[in-house]
C-alpha cells in the first residue's frame, strides 16, 4: 500500500450485470489492497456514496434508466456536488462503445474509461493511478485548510475590520483581477493561496506594532517591512507552496522601484505580486483600521488611479477599476 494512504482505499463497483460486478469485485479484492463496495443501479450507487464516500467509482455507463438515470447521469450528479466531485469516476463501456459515448462521458465529468471485456492488469493499473491522484488532491485540500487557518490567525492578531474576512476579501479581489488579466485556473488557485498567506510574516511581529493607533517610527517601519521576508521563510519549507513564495515576498514592491523588501521595479515584480498589491491596497483603504476610518470605494479608486504607474501597475489598475465598476457603482 502506498505510504501516504493510512487506510485501504474504497472502490465502489456499479454494474447491473452480476457476472461483471462479481468479476471486478474479485480482481480488486485479490491482494487485499482495496475495500470494495458494489451496487447494481444508480440509486444504489448514490446511496453507497452517501453512506461511505469511496475513493473511486467503476461505473457501468449503460445502467438501465431508473430514478437516478443511466451511468452518465449518475456520473453527472456526482460531479455536480462539491462533496463528491473529486471522487474519480471510471466509466465502464461495452467493446463497441462509440466516440459519442466517450464524448457524453467527458461531458458528464468522467475521469477515465474502461472497455469490456477488461484486462485485469489494465483495470488494476487505472485504479491505482486514479486513487493516487485523488490522494494527492486530498493532500492539496488539507494544505488549503492549513492556509486558511494560518490566515485567520494573522487576522485575529491584527483585529479591527480586518478581523475575520479581510484575507478572504483580498483573495476575492485578487482572483477577479487575475481572471481579468487572463491567468489560468491553476495560476488563480496559487494566487488565492498566496493572497491568504501574504501577511503570514506578521505572526513574527509584536502585537503592539500591528495595532499601533498612530504613525510608525523609523525602527517600527523597518520591522513592519520585514514581514514579507518572514512570510517567505515561514512558508518555504512546504513543498506545495513554491509558486506562492514570489507573491508573498514581493507584494509590497512598487513599480517605480521604491517598494520593499528588494526594490524591484516594473515587470521585475512577479505578476501575481502586482495583482495582490492592488487588491490588498484597495481592501486596506476601504476597511476600518486602528489608525484611520475606512475610505469610500470612490476615494479608494481615486487613490489607486493617482498611484498608477508609480506604486501600482497601470494596466492592472485599469482592469481592476473596470471590474469594480461592473460589480457596483463606486460612491
Amino acid at each position: 500500500m502506498p505510504e501516504f494512504l493510512t487506510t485501504r482505499p474504497c472502490v465502489l463497483v456499479v454494474d447491473n450485470e452480476l457476472m461483471s460486478r462479481t468479476l471486478m469485485d474479485a480482481v480488486l479484492r485479490q491482494d487485499d489492497r482495496y475495500e470494495v463496495l458494489t451496487a447494481a443501479d444508480g440509486p444504489g450507487a448514490l446511496d453507497a456514496v452517501r453512506r461511505k464516500r469511496p475513493d473511486l467509482l467503476l461505473l457501468n455507463a449503460v445502467l438501465p434508466d431508473g430514478p437516478a438515470g443511466d451511468g452518465f447521469a449518475v456520473c453527472r450528479a456526482l460531479k455536480s456536488e462539491t462533496r463528491t466531485r473529486r471522487i474519480p469516476v471510471v466509466l465502464v463501456t461495452g467493446a463497441a462503445a462509440s466516440q459519442g459515448d466517450r464524448t457524453r462521458g467527458l461531458e458528464a465529468g468522467a475521469d477515465d474509461f474502461l472497455a469490456k471485456p477488461f484486462n485485469r492488469v489494465e483495470l488494476l493499473a487505472r485504479v491505482r493511478s486514479l486513487i493516487r491522484i485523488k490522494a494527492l488532491n486530498d493532500q492539496l485540500d488539507e494544505v488549503e485548510d492549513v492556509i486558511y487557518s494560518l490566515s485567520r490567525a494573522v487576522e485575529a492578531r491584527e483585529g479591527g475590520e480586518a478581523g475575520t474576512a479581510g484575507a478572504a476579501r483580498v483573495a476575492t479581489y485578487a482572483a477577479a483581477l487575475g481572471a481579468e488579466a487572463g491567468l489560468s485556473d491553476e495560476d488563480l488557485r496559487s494566487l488565492r493561496h498566496a493572497t491568504m498567506l501574504r501577511d503570514i510574516g506578521k505572526l513574527g511581529l509584536p502585537h503592539s506594532l500591528l495595532n499601533k493607533p498612530g504613525a510608525l517610527d523609523e525602527g517600527e517601519c523597518r520591522s513592519m517591512q520585514h514581514h514579507p521576508v518572514l512570510g517567505e521563510q515561514i512558508v518555504s519549507p512546504l513543498r506545495t507552496t513554491a509558486t506562492l513564495l514570489p507573491i508573498i515576498r514581493h507584494h509590497h514592491e512598487r513599480v517605480d522601484g521604491s517598494g520593499y523588501p528588494d526594490g524591484l521595479a516594473g515587470n521585475q515584480i512577479p505578476l501575481g505580486a502586482r495583482i495582490v498589491a492592488i487588491a490588498d491596497a484597495y481592501d486596506a483603504m476601504t476597511s476600518l483600521r486602528p489608525y484611520r476610518p475606512a475610505l469610500s470605494p470612490a476615494r479608494a479608486v481615486a487613490t489607486l488611479q493617482a498611484g498608477s504607474g508609480r506604486q501600482w501597475d497601470s494596466a492592472l489598475v485599469d482592469l481592476f477599476v473596470r471590474w469594480l465598476q461592473s460589480q457596483t457603482s463606486l460612491k
